[in-house]
């Protein structure tokens, strides 16, 4: 089993006091910061962009996770490149072309991710499963904090898992959307080893505790 990742989302933090609540994530034990990026088109809200991003770099030096819930983002990667992503996360929805798309990121020195909605059929992995980092498995519907896990992404996490075995690839599995302390470990027992999650890290008592609890969780299923 692959060494389980935490890539909190900063989508639940407070902006006002976001170099700092980086810094929070960091003491806690954070391996990476989540990073939404939305447009209103997509998905409903609106959210970062390149020179937001750009200026967190000055914070930390934690890889940054960058979530693209765009529709048309191919435009957009040099500026994330420039500004500091480490992965480039797409949705299969909005490539046609996915295999030049992730192409391009991984010519512009970040690791390509895919993005896949609840409803996104797998199948839509198969031909490009070799060439990403990691695939992004949305365990609710996009756009918006605080959602409730839906149930039957268990089975797609795993459908993932057993499409990347079956041609070797290398693949880090992401999930995000509800997760927490409670499911944690099934999504980890599905093959997920990647966790986003927003909403209770950022409203935890204990930050540090929540972290450790998730890793506690995964150790269990292994």
């Amino acid at each position: 089993m692959k060494k389980l990742i935490l890539s909190p989302s900063i989508y639940s933090a407070d902006y006002a006091w976001i170099g700092d609540e980086i810094l929070r994530l960091q003491r806690a034990g954070a391996d990476m910061i989540h990073i939404d990026v939305m447009d209103g088109v997509f998905v409903p809200n609106i959210s970062v962009g390149p020179p937001f991003i750009k200026k967190l770099r000055r914070v930390t030096e934690l890889p940054f996770d960058v979530h693209l819930m765009i529709s048309q983002p191919e435009p957009l990667f040099e500026a994330f490149a420039d500004a500091g992503a480490d992965i480039l996360t797409v949705h299969a929805e909005c490539c046609p072309h996915l295999d030049r798309t992730l192409s391009r990121i991984r010519e512009l020195g970040m690791a390509p991710s895919v993005a896949l909605n609840p409803h996104t059929p797998v199948e839509n992995l198969r031909w490009v499963i070799n060439s990403v980092r990691m695939v992004l498995v949305m365990t609710v519907n996009p756009g918006f904090g605080g959602q409730v896990f839906i149930e039957n992404m268990y089975d797609k996490i795993k459908a993932v898992k057993d499409m990347a075995e079956a041609v070797g690839s290398p693949a880090h599995i992401e999930v995000d959307g509800g997760i927490n302390a409670e499911n944690v470990a099934k999504v980890v027992r599905a093959g997920a080893n990647v966790i986003v999650a927003g909403n209770a890290v950022f409203r935890a008592g204990d930050m540090k505790a929540e972290l450790e609890s998730y890793r506690a969780a995964a150790l269990e299923v292994t």
